[in-house]
Parts: C-alpha cells; structure tokens; sequence
C-alpha cells in the first residue's frame, strides 16, 4: 500500500455541446480553464456520436449546452454527453443549461397532455446527472420537477444593472407582460429604486400557440419610461403588443428586457417595427446573425453562469449570488 498515492484533490472540467460553443469558451475562460476536447458528429442516419478526448475519471463535470434550435437535436446531444461522462467514471456531473427547453409545458392546460418540462427533469436524472444549473426557468416549479438540486440563475442583476445606468435618470415603471409574472416584476422594481408596477391584463388562446391579445394596461404607466420585463421573446407577439399598449397608454417611451433571445420568425422583424426604444437580452441561446439589428443589445451571461460554477465547484453558496433572492 505504501506505493499508492491518494489525491483527494477536486478537478474541475468544463465541456460543451455543439448549441452554443461560444458561450461554453466564455464560461471556461472566466474559471481560468478551457474546454475538453470532444469529438461529436452524425451517423447518416443522424444518430449523434459523442466521445470526450482525454479522461474524465473522477472530475467534477459541467456540461454546457442551451437548448436552442433544433430543440430535440441539442437536447439529444446533451443527454448523450451526461451518460458519456457516467460511464467514463466522472464523479459528479452538473448538467448547465442557460436554456431549459420545453419549460413551457410545465403543467396541463387540458386532459390528455404531456407536462414535458418534468419529461425532461427524469431524463437528465436518468442519464446521470447530479445537478442542475438553470437561468431564468419559464416557472419556478420546475425546480422540484427534478430530483436532486437545481440552481436556479437569475439574469436579473445583470439586466437591471444596465436598465437602471441607461435609463435611471428618468422616472420609470416596471410592466410585466401578464399577471403571472408580478413577483419577477416586484424583483426589478426593487432593483431600480421602488419604481412603480404595471401589467398587461390579457387573454390568450390555448388553440392557438405563440398568439396573445394584449388587452390593457393596469398600473399608472403615463409620462414614465416603461421596462417590460419577460422571462423570453419567441415570435415576440405578446411584448410587442404589450409595447404597443404602453405608449398608447402615454408612456414615454418603453425598453423590453429580456433573458432569453429565442427570436423565432416574425419576431425580428416585430421588434424592429415596435415602439420601443431598445430591446435588451443575454446570451443565454445563440444570436444568429441575422437576428441583430440596430435597436438590440445582447449583454454576457458568461460571469454569472462562471460564478455559479465555481460556487458550486468550491462547496460555496449559489444562493448568496443573489442577496438571498434565489
């Protein structure tokens, strides 16, 4: 035995599916590390093959992969990657997603639906995950969709941060485009100095996805410079609206703020043609170029998903992150 050596030292190694390499090398770079070297690619069939290119044996793993489109291809992947590490003797392995897909289906509208949001929660379980590193969830529930812990990210201080040193000098309101998303809403006002809230009382029909109508505006929104917070902007019908109601309630002038750029057709197009003055994301899915235009900016997520990991790599607190709001 004495010719044995015990280490007991941890090592960290990031990896990245092929969703959005860009920002999985952002995270890497800021934990002072790099990406291990993975091959991955189709069969013709377009079965996906993953094989990691150094040893994974005893690591503490994170792999990185948002969900964006072709959804279930990088869905696919990601889970393929998880029991890759499984079997390869990984530790632990904490599965980071900056964009959890099928978050919307979180629960049944009508009988004979699927809640695909827990669907997803048992297969990463299944696979081998630990642990999960979320921004922004659609709802919080689907924290308890999984079984083992999940850190639940907010871009919040990151978005606000920006809001309030653009556009701070004026009197604000903050508007969340529907009545379930207040307790988010009552998070930025806190953020920018107890401005005032409003929401957007609307319908919505459940035959027809991606479709709102925008009612009206409850709140005093007149004369105030409007943030309409959102948790994502998919064809963007529901925000533009929602902008729409704002400035022909007297608002002088609105900014949408959101985490997650799906931007999925016609939204660009919709966002260019709104009245609001500037549309604020993360990065948390990839911006294709032809998504950017003049009135968009596109802030890091990389610090707080890098943080996140290294508190969670350390044994240190998450939570913390957020003053205690997580």
């Amino acid at each position: 035995m004495s010719g044995l050596k015990k280490t007991t030292e941890k090592n960290l190694m990031v990896f990245s599916g092929r969703a959005h390499p860009e920002l999985a090398e952002e995270v890497a770079e800021q934990l002072g590390t790099g990406l291990v070297p993975t091959s991955a690619y189709e069969f013709a069939n377009s079965e996906i093959y993953v094989r990691y290119q150094e040893s994974v044996r005893g690591c503490d793993a994170f792999v990185i992969q948002s969900h964006t489109a072709p959804v279930n291809e990088w869905i696919m992947e990601h889970l393929i990657m998880v029991d890759a590490l499984k079997r390869a003797s990984a530790k632990r392995i904490t599965v980071v997603m900056p964009f959890y897909g099928y978050a919307r289906q979180d629960k049944k509208h009508r009988g004979r639906e699927p809640i695909s949001a827990r669907l997803m929660a048992d297969l990463f379980k299944t696979a081998g995950a630990d642990r999960l590193i979320c921004v922004d969830l659609h709802t919080a529930q689907i924290q308890g969709f999984f079984d083992g812990p999940v850190d639940h990210l907010m871009a919040l201080p990151i978005l606000s941060t920006y809001v309030k040193e653009k556009y701070g000098d004026q009197p604000l309101a903050v508007v969340s485009p529907d009545a379930g998303r207040i307790k988010v809403a009552e998070q930025w006002s806190s953020r920018l100095g107890g401005a005032p809230l409003a929401f957007i009382h609307k319908t919505r029909n459940v035959d027809r996805p991606n479709e709102s109508i925008a009612n009206r505006v409850v709140g005093e929104v007149a004369g105030r410079m409007c943030v309409l917070v959102d948790d994502m902007i998919d064809t963007g019908g529901t925000i533009v609206k929602a902008a729409e109601a704002l400035m022909n309630d007297g608002a002088a002038g609105v900014v949408i703020a959101a985490t997650h750029a799906i931007l999925s057709d016609p939204a660009v197009d919709r966002l260019k043609n709104c009245p609001a003055a500037e549309v604020v994301v993360t990065n948390t899915l990839p911006l294709a170029p032809e998504h950017e235009f003049d009135k968009l900016t596109c802030l890091s997520i990389a610090p707080l998903i890098s943080r996140a990991i290294k508190e969670v790599f350390e044994d240190g607190s998450v939570t913390s992150m957020f003053d205690g709001h997580a």
